[in-house]
């Protein structure tokens, strides 16, 4: 039995979240896609001979600082440090978001002072996310996390045995 990723997506969850003009969950979407920039550029700028190997190592950091904060499951599953924990869930409301987000893109953006190198997409994709919380901020839009996984208790999700045979 084939197993299809759709099953698992929920597409009417994504397209709401687009309809939904809350801009908190505009940040997270670009958060996830900030973890996948982070870690990747971070990986590619390790290659320079100069000292921006100290940003990409940075932004490998932040991805990984930033998957916690994202995606909050992961706190409970994986062994972390309380420090570690209580410091993700600083992070749980729009303003906080915000602020982490200038700081993260800031350090991205001095990294133009040593070489200009693909990093710039970096701090782009952190200060538009930053913006997208700081909107959501100002608008006193509640916090929301987003629909794009189906939740385990609905009909259509797939069972055990499909995971299972999956794996």
């Amino acid at each position: 039995m084939a197993v299809n990723i759709r099953q698992f997506i929920n597409v009417g969850g994504i397209i709401s979240d687009l309809k939904s003009f809350n801009f908190s969950l505009y940040g997270q979407w670009f958060g996830y896609i900030n973890i996948i920039l982070c870690l990747a550029l971070g990986i590619a700028n390790l290659f320079h001979v100069s000292a921006v190997i100290a940003f990409g190592i940075v932004s490998i950091v932040q991805g990984l600082i930033i998957l916690f904060i994202e995606i909050p499951f992961l706190l409970k599953i994986c062994p972390l440090s309380n420090n570690f924990i209580e410091f993700i869930k600083k992070f749980e409301t729009n303003g906080y978001r915000c602020l982490f987000y200038i700081g993260m893109s800031v350090i991205q953006w001095c990294s133009i002072i040593l070489q200009a190198t693909s990093l710039i997409v970096v701090a782009v994709g952190l200060t538009i996310s930053a913006i997208s919380y700081g909107i959501a901020f100002s608008k006193h839009q509640e916090f929301q996390n987003t629909k794009i996984l189906k939740n385990p208790q609905d009909d259509d999700f797939p069972h055990e045995a499909i995971v299972r045979e999956m794996l």
